[in-house]
This record gives C-alpha cells, sequence and structure tokens, in this order.
C-alpha cells in the first residue's frame, strides 16, 4: 500500500509541475485565467471535455447501473455525439463570432441584462448545490474503495470519507484558484491520457479474471450467462428507458454540450473556429468508448461479485481493486483522483467566471482575478459542506445527479434555442420560464409520483416554456432594446479568433452519427444482447 500512495503522489506531482511550467505568466488577465488566453488547441480541448465530462459519477454511477439493471443508462453517454455536432456546427461558431466569455452574456445580447444575471446565478446555484458535491462524494468513495484507506490509518469509513474530500477539495482548488483555465486545461490532458490507457485495461483484465485466465473465454461468459445485463434497449421499468431517447435525452445533452458553462468554457478558449470544432467532434468519438470502459466493467462485476457487494455504487470500485497489479494501482489511483480533481476545479473555474463576468462583482481586470479567487475559495468550502449532507440514493448516484440537474438544464437550453430561432421574445417572458420550470419540475419531480419518467418531463416541461415564450406579448421597448443589441452585434464585435470552420466537419459529423448507430446495434438483441 505505501507503494500505491507514493506512486500516485509521485504522478500529482508530476502533473502539478507540468501545468505549472505551461502556464506560468499566463493569467495576468481575464481572458488569460478565465479562457486560457483563447490558446487552447484541439487535442487540449478534447482531453479537457473528456476529462470534466468524465468524473467519478460516471465511473461509479453508470458502473453500478449496468452492474444492478443492464446497460440502458449508457444512453446518456452515447448520444452525446448528437449534441456535439451540433455545439460543434451551429452554436460555437455564434459564440465565438460574438467574442463571449460566458453563456449568460450570450443570453443578455439576445435577452436583457436580467435575464443574464438570472442564468448566471442558476447556474452558481447548481454547481455549488448540486454538481460540485456530488463530484467531491462519488470521488473521495471511489479513492476509499481502491485504497481501504480506512484500515490504514484507523480511522472509521465516516471519518476517511471526510478527510478523503477534504484533500480533494483542497487540490482541485489549487488548481482553480492558482492556475486558472490554462492549468485545468493542461493537467484534464495529461489525466486523460492516463484514464484512456488504464480504463481500458480495468474491463479487459477483469474479461481475463472471469474467464479464468482467458479473455475470450470471459467474453464468452457475458454473452452466453445473463445476456439481457448487455441490452441498451431500455424498458420502461429501467433507469433509463429507450424512449427518452426520443424525447428529454437530446434536450439533456444539448444542454451539457452546447450551453453549460463549465463545458463550453473549454471551446470558448479556442485558438481558432476549427480548432474548436475539432476539439468538440473528436470528444463525441470518446463517448463513444464509455459503454466499453465504464459499463462493462459493471456487467463483469455482476458475474463475479453479485449479490454480495454492498450497494451497486461499489461495482466498480471493486472490480479495479482486484484486478489492477499493485505496481499500477497507484498511477490508477492518480488518475482517479485526477478525473475527480478535474471536474471540481473545471466547476470552480466556471462558478467563478460567472460570478466575476456576469454578476459584476469586479470590473477592473486585476480586481476581478483576485476576486475570482477569492469566490473560487468560498465555493470550494461551501461545496465540500454540502458533500457531507450527500445521502445515499436508491437508485444510485448517477440517477439521483441526473434528477436534481433538471433543476436548471432545460430552462437554459430553451432559452438558447429560442434565442437562435425565434425572432421576437419577450426578456420578461424568459424570466418568467425559468421560475415556472423550477417549480413545475420539483413538483412533478419529487413531490407527486406522475408515472412519468423524469426525463420525459424535461421534453414535455420544454414545451411548456417555448409555449411562454411564445404567447407573451412583446413590448416596443423590448423590441427597440433587441434591435439595438443586434446591430452592436453585427457591426461593433470583432471575433477574437478566426472563425474559418474546419473543412471536415461534415464527414466527421457522419461518422460520428454511424459510431453511435452502430454501438446502439451491438449492445442489443440484434448484438451482444442477442445470447
Amino acid at each position: 500500500m505505501i507503494l500505491t500512495l507514493g506512486s500516485c503522489a509521485c504522478c500529482l506531482m508530476l502533473v502539478g509541475w507540468v501545468s505549472w511550467r505551461l502556464t506560468r505568466g499566463r493569467v495576468a488577465t481575464s481572458d488569460g485565467f478565465f479562457l486560457a488566453g483563447r490558446s487552447l488547441t484541439a487535442p487540449v480541448i478534447t482531453g479537457s471535455l473528456l476529462l470534466t465530462n468524465l468524473s467519478t459519477e460516471q465511473l461509479i454511477g453508470l458502473a453500478g447501473s449496468a452492474y444492478a439493471f443492464n446497460m440502458s443508462a449508457m444512453a446518456w453517454e452515447v448520444t452525446a455525439g448528437l449534441a456535439c455536432i451540433v455545439m460543434a456546427l451551429f452554436l460555437l461558431p455564434r459564440y465565438l463570432g460574438g467574442g463571449f466569455s460566458t453563456l449568460p452574456q450570450f443570453l443578455e445580447s439576445r435577452f436583457d441584462t436580467r435575464v443574464r444575471h438570472a442564468r448566471a446565478l442558476l447556474f452558481v446555484l447548481g454547481y455549488t448545490l448540486i454538481t460540485l458535491p456530488s463530484v467531491l462524494y462519488s470521488g473521495s468513495m471511489a479513492v476509499l474503495a481502491l485504497t481501504d484507506l480506512p484500515a490504514i490509518t484507523g480511522l472509521s469509513h465516516a471519518r476517511a470519507l471526510v478527510a478523503t474530500m477534504a484533500c480533494v477539495a483542497l487540490i482541485g482548488g489549487a488548481f482553480a484558484i492558482t492556475g486558472g483555465l490554462r492549468a485545468i486545461a493542461i493537467s484534464d490532458t495529461l489525466f486523460g491520457a492516463g484514464l484512456l490507457v488504464m480504463g481500458l485495461l480495468v474491463p479487459i483484465l477483469g474479461l481475463r479474471l472471469l474467464g479464468a485466465g482467458d479473455v475470450l473465454a470471459g467474453v464468452n461468459v457475458l454473452v452466453t450467462n445473463h445476456p439481457e445485463k448487455l441490452d441498451a434497449i431500455g424498458s420502461a421499468t429501467d433507469p433509463t428507458p429507450f424512449a427518452t431517447l426520443f424525447t428529454g435525452m437530446l434536450l439533456a445533452n444539448l444542454f451539457y454540450w452546447g450551453t453549460n458553462q463549465y463545458v463550453i468554457q473549454r471551446a470558448l478558449g479556442a485558438t481558432s473556429l476549427a480548432e474548436g470544432q475539432k476539439g468538440v467532434l473528436f470528444s463525441g468519438f470518446f463517448k463513444l468508448l464509455v459503454p466499453f470502459v465504464v459499463m462493462l466493467p459493471g456487467v463483469i462485476a455482476f458475474h463475479l461479485y453479485s449479490p454480495n457487494l454492498p450497494g451497486m455504487d461499489a461495482a466498480y470500485p471493486t472490480l479495479a481493486r482486484a484486478v489492477l497489479p499493485v505496481a499500477l494501482q497507484g498511477v490508477f489511483l492518480a488518475v482517479v483522483i485526477g478525473v475527480v480533481v478535474s471536474s471540481f476545479n473545471s466547476l470552480v473555474n466556471s462558478a467563478a467566471t460567472l460570478l466575476s463576468m456576469d454578476l459584476g462583482l469586479s470590473t477592473r481586470t486585476r480586481g476581478r482575478i483576485g476576486v475570482a479567487r477569492w469566490q473560487s475559495l468560498v465555493l470550494v468550502v461551501i461545496a465540500f459542506g454540502m458533500a457531507l449532507q450527500l445521502p445515499a440514493a436508491p437508485e444510485g448516484l448517477w440517477q439521483l445527479i441526473r434528477k436534481f440537474t433538471g433543476f436548471y438544464n432545460i430552462p437554459i437550453i430553451t432559452l438558447v434555442l429560442a434565442a437562435l430561432v425565434i425572432p421576437r421574445v419577450n426578456p420578461l417572458a424568459a424570466l418568467i420560464v425559468m421560475g415556472v420550470h423550477v417549480v413545475l419540475y420539483g413538483v412533478v419531480t419529487f413531490v407527486v409520483d406522475t408515472g412519468i419518467h423524469f426525463v420525459h418531463w424535461y421534453a414535455l416541461l420544454f414545451i411548456v416554456e417555448l409555449v411562454i415564450l411564445l404567447a407573451f406579448p412583446r413590448t416596443a421597448d423590448d423590441a427597440d432594446n433587441n434591435h439595438r443589441r443586434r446591430g452592436a452585434a453585427a457591426t461593433d464585435i470583432v471575433a477574437p479568433v478566426d472563425l474559418t470552420p474546419w473543412r471536415y466537419r461534415y464527414l466527421t459529423s457522419a461518422l460520428l452519427i454511424a459510431g453511435m448507430i452502430g454501438t446502439y446495434l451491438l449492445f442489443s438483441r440484434l448484438g451482444l444482447a442477442n445470447g
């Protein structure tokens, strides 16, 4: 265990040193701290997006869902490719062309300052009260399962969990506070390479264990014994019914990949539109690996350990600890901590960006960076306190997080799509939509059992909110203000980067769609689940 912890510490220090070396002197300006000086290339954007997205919520939550149910929850990952295409081809050119640093800035250009402030506040609340605590909690649970810290330190499981969350918060906060987005993106890329290698090792070694030393024999066990576990076509009783792909799933993924500040901030820091498009589209291909790297270990764990695990969320950590050689466990632990830290520091940096640039707590560049660093520290402390209160979820951690995210994802994507396609929208209607959504979604998801899956409610509420936007009357002042804002955007704003699109964007998008269809055919009764 000393070897494991020592190699883990060495890996973390190496990544920290490299990130510091490549970041020195580049965070003195707002663009440098919040957008990496708009210097990110496609490989860095892809690596950072991958690590920002793929946290222990997926490693633990998705593997746990596959262990307890089947592969249906892969819909959240595989169908993200469609959202990546929309982001790369349609949204990113508008974001970069307007010189926007945050999504609320884009909404202000179409609505008004009130909408910008409301969206920024909703983002910050969602990050601080939901996403940041869940990342801390799930990541720390994974670290405990991989290291057995309670036995090493003599602490109880609860105290070891608190200590681990505190360490992760300190490391993640240090990256976000000192290095800004560039340090985060560089460390993400380095950890991303490690995750790709180590992530592929776990299912391969797991199949070898399942097949008594023969990987192909392990595959044979999966496809002949309980092949229904490999079925991604979820029924109405599964956590992710297949029908949700055609209702709220697409909207949820569009929100995440096209409007979620801590995700799109990487693309906004691109050195050019072409580099941003490449980075976002390549991320879609990596999402196709998630069923193999993350969910397949859950099915393998089912065959090896069911029903002896204490819960579904123990599936991935238990398998990884059993199959990885001691020499690699430290490296894998460093990668897992890197995954957690990546998501955590990305959220902290984005929340500080929103507070500083959209809520206007400081207008001077140097003052803004200083305020952002203090804000980051406060956010870390609040998130740590909230993580201590995070309860266990009967449907698994993944499902719990998806439900709570529904409080703010749909009104955001509704307003963005309305800003793009509806010519005349009253800003007051946008504010009403936000309030109506929070109340209605809370009632139908947590108070009244409607019998309708919460992802279907995404789509139903999206329609309700569009109707509100279309039905609300406009005033002459609203029209005049929007006309002036559109005119200013067209004549006064100079794009900060080259807006020449990537020449292979359409071909790459077509290949990505083919990959999504192929993945679903593989994990269905037409493929591996046929038995």
